[in-house]
């Protein structure tokens, strides 16, 4: 009886370990490129997209979720080495670049060329949805965006999977608990007890 608890402890650790997983999209530093969540094809090459809002956080840095409205500043690396001595440059439109294709631009960034592999660019972002669209003149890059901004909203889908994870955990050690308790080697142990 006591392997089968022991067992279905570890199996709850293990799945509570499984499901509490962090956030991928929030800490991409360092991360290999293939499973990097902020890195995207343009064309052929590789392009990476960070979004920085210093007023609220020096080293934060977002790809897709920007939690506040306000000055932010775009960055994009361009990865592959090629794309640095083609002209490059980047849109941001109101909308998500969908429903919306002849949204308000926000910010256009002319193509140029950029020897140290960085594109940049400072915004005012508000609330709701934006997208990015990174272009070189060789590649007509412009038919969808790259990237789709969510600037101060909630992600009820993240949010679900947040909560999903713990509850389920706790679920499960409630059971757990229960059949301990209900078990017969429990109900011995607790008999010898109380008559001792």
């Amino acid at each position: 009886m006591m392997k089968h608890v022991i067992g279905a402890g570890a199996t709850m650790l293990i799945l509570i370990a499984a499901l509490y997983h962090p956030d991928v999209a929030r800490a991409h530093g360092g991360a290999d490129m293939d499973q990097d969540f902020c890195a995207r094809l343009a064309g052929d090459s590789t392009v990476h997209f960070s979004a920085y809002q210093p007023q609220f956080g020096l080293k934060e840095q977002y790809c897709t979720e920007i939690p506040q409205e306000g000055d932010t500043f775009l960055v994009v690396d361009l990865v592959d080495p090629a794309l640095r001595d083609e002209p490059v440059g980047m849109r941001v439109i109101r909308g998500n670049g969908k429903s919306e294709p002849d949204g308000e631009i926000v910010a256009d960034i002319r193509p140029s060329t950029h020897p140290d592999g960085v594109l940049r660019s400072e915004v005012m972002l508000d609330e709701g949805l934006y997208s990015v669209i990174i272009a070189s003149e060789k590649h007509n890059l412009l038919k969808r965006p790259q990237y789709l901004l969510r600037v101060h909203m909630v992600n009820y889908q993240k949010l679900a999977l947040s909560i999903a994870g713990p509850l389920i955990g706790g679920l499960l050690f409630v059971w757990l608990a229960y059949r301990l308790v209900r078990s017969k080697w429990m109900q011995r142990w607790w008999t010898a007890a109380s008559s001792s």
